[in-house]
């Protein structure tokens, strides 16, 4: 086994977008000189970076959780801002309200979009007339983007390139334990079973499915979460479909989004998305879970239910599946609040879990970061995301 010959400023393990980003705002805002970025695929943004809905999420999806809502009103502006070359814009974004089993009526909907001043209006005939007047109560025309994950993943390394921060791919942190004095220990092994240790004063544990899956002194989260096997279906879309994002809501229903990396649309059914789940523990692996998972698309239950709303539908043609799998805080099942998870660990203080449930939480991450008493020399200020 290797060591590194002097400490790291900070580890950060798991190069998914938050790692990615919670490492350069470490090396620019907080003055880290040697920030070290480990990631078990490939390349970064490989897992629930890509395979996902791709929505950057304007407040609309969470009229049951007004805070999830606010903060996406928020930071969407921000990422739109940030990453322009990685958001797409031009399409047109529907919400149609399902007249059955929603959880919200089209007159809540409208109040809930003017509480939080959202953009909506209702969507023109034209438009109407693509969904099923006997199960949809309403459509209305909204505010709402898709991004290129791809675009993405080459912003990552780019930025992270020039900045100079170590990054080793095809790795994977096994412990996190403490050293003597203030140092954390990570012990890492590679694709080729190689072990290595680093040493750092501070550990970003940014690993998503994988936050509990560490020996060593690491205590596991305080916040119980649940982990689903997730199937996120890849369409062609036909002629009257393909300009489009939409979601019929707010209970057992659906949505279809631009794909922006593959010039797909992805295709979500709140009944057929996800495939089984469990609580998470210490010791059970999700991605071994998912690796071992027979993957038999239910595409087909997608499209006969969603063809039922949305006849057009019909004429899509099946590309692909994307399976992963999904984390979320077992305390937001009922509301569908997508809050960030942040948490310093006790027994390791210079320790922290991160989990974002939206890509546009980065910026609540980073406010937290922002609020925390890191004892690196600070830098002068600039642009987090500077190109």
């Amino acid at each position: 086994m290797s060591a590194s010959t002097s400490p790291y400023d900070a580890v950060v393990i798991g190069g998914g977008f938050y790692g990615a980003v919670i490492a350069l705002y470490l090396a620019r805002q907080r003055g880290f000189s040697r920030v070290c970025l480990v990631e078990r695929e490939h390349a970064l943004l490989q897992r629930a970076s890509y395979n996902n809905q791709a929505r950057v999420h304007n407040g609309y999806h969470y009229p049951r959780s007004f805070t999830t809502a606010y903060r996406s009103r928020i930071n969407l502006p921000r990422f739109v801002r940030d990453w322009p070359e990685a958001v797409k814009t031009n399409f047109i974004k529907l919400y149609a309200i399902a007249r059955r089993n929603s959880k919200v009526t089209a007159r809540q909907f409208e109040r809930f979009c003017r509480e939080t001043s959202a953009e909506l209006e209702r969507a023109d005939a034209s438009l109407r007339a693509l969904f099923e007047p006997r199960l949809i109560e309403d459509v209305f025309l909204v505010r709402e983007y898709a991004f290129d994950s791809s675009k993405l993943a080459a912003w990552a390394m780019r930025e992270i390139s020039e900045e100079g921060i170590e990054v080793r791919l095809r790795t994977r942190a096994e412990t996190i334990s403490q050293m003597p004095g203030d140092l954390l220990q990570t012990a890492l092994r590679d694709a080729d079973g190689k072990s290595s240790t680093l040493a750092a004063r501070y550990v970003f544990n940014c690993t998503y499915s994988g936050l509990n899956q560490f020996g060593g002194d690491f205590p596991g989260t305080r916040t119980q979460l649940k982990q689903e096997v997730t199937e996120m279906a890849l369409i062609k879309a036909p002629p009257e479909l393909e300009n489009l994002g939409i979601t019929v809501m707010d209970g057992p229903f659906f949505s279809m989004m631009p794909f922006p990396s593959r010039s797909l649309h992805t295709l979500s059914h709140v009944r057929y998305t996800p495939h089984f789940h469990w609580n998470d523990e210490r010791g059970i692996d999700p991605y071994a879970r998912l690796s071992d998972y027979h993957r038999e698309s239910r595409v087909d239950r997608m499209i006969r239910d969603v063809g039922r709303y949305m006849p057009a539908v019909y004429g899509a043609k099946y590309v692909d599946s994307l399976f992963e799998v999904k984390t979320v805080l077992t305390k937001n099942e009922t509301d569908d609040g997508r809050p960030i998870f942040f948490e310093r660990h006790a027994g390791l203080p210079r320790c922290f879990s991160v989990l974002g449930g939206k890509i546009d939480n980065i910026y609540d991450v980073l406010e937290k970061l922002d609020a925390e008493p890191l004892d690196a020399p600070v830098a002068p200020l600039q642009s987090t995301f500077s190109r």
